[in-house]
C-alpha cells in the first residue's frame, strides 16, 4: 500500500513541478498537469514491475515513476501544442 501512495504522491509532486517550470503560457491548469503526473508515474511504475526492471519498493522505481510522470506531461505539451 505504501508503494501505491509513493507513487501517487511522486506522480502529483512531478505533474505539479513539470506546470511551474515549463515557460510560456499553459492552458492546462494545476490540477490536470497533476493528473498527468499521477498518469506517467502509475503507467512508469506498472510497465517496470511488469517487465522486471525493478521490485516494488525500489529506488530505480521511484526514478522510473518520475521519468513517466515528467515525459507523459511533455508528450501531452507537445501533441496539443501547448509547448
Amino acid at each position: 500500500m505504501l508503494s501505491l501512495s509513493g507513487t501517487l504522491l511522486v506522480g502529483l509532486l512531478v505533474g505539479v513541478l513539470a506546470r511551474v517550470l515549463k515557460p510560456g503560457t499553459d492552458t492546462l491548469g494545476w490540477v490536470m498537469m497533476g493528473l498527468l503526473g499521477i498518469t506517467g508515474a502509475f503507467l512508469a511504475t506498472y510497465v517496470g514491475l511488469a517487465t522486471g526492471w525493478f521490485d516494488p519498493g525500489e529506488a530505480s522505481g521511484w526514478i522510473a515513476s518520475a521519468a513517466g510522470a515528467m515525459l507523459l506531461a511533455g508528450l501531452f505539451s507537445l501533441i496539443t501544442n501547448n509547448g
